[in-house]
């Protein structure tokens, strides 16, 4: 019997051999713990992170819906600094809920396309 995780990674690898990102449209990547998320937008063809942020400081008050669509609007702006307005959504293996839900309605609301 696999574990929760392990099923996770299972459904990761089987999005990311279809998912890919590129400069002009990056790919969100979340992790989320227990305690806290963490995002990576990546450029998969020449293989770098463009930006990146966790909550980890506001998770320390608390780790709620809220902190994280928080996150999603301050990594939008960032990204939009960048002048990158366009985004692949990897959620990486986790249900699309509650706080990565949340984190891809920050993206939204920060002005970024899906």
């Amino acid at each position: 019997m696999l574990s929760k995780n392990k099923k996770r990674l299972v459904r990761k690898r089987r999005v990311n051999a279809v998912v890919s990102g590129t400069a002009e449209r990056p790919r969100v990547s979340l992790f989320r713990s227990q305690r806290s998320m963490s995002v990576q937008f990546i450029d998969d063809v020449n293989g770098k992170v463009l930006v990146s942020g966790d909550n980890k400081k506001e998770a320390e008050k608390k780790f709620d819906v809220q902190s994280c669509e928080k996150l999603g609007e301050t990594l939008a702006k960032t990204l939009l600094e960048k002048k990158i307005d366009k985004v692949v959504f990897d959620r990486s293996g986790y249900r699309y809920h509650g706080k990565v839900k949340a984190v891809a309605d920050g993206l939204r609301k920060g002005g970024l396309i899906f």
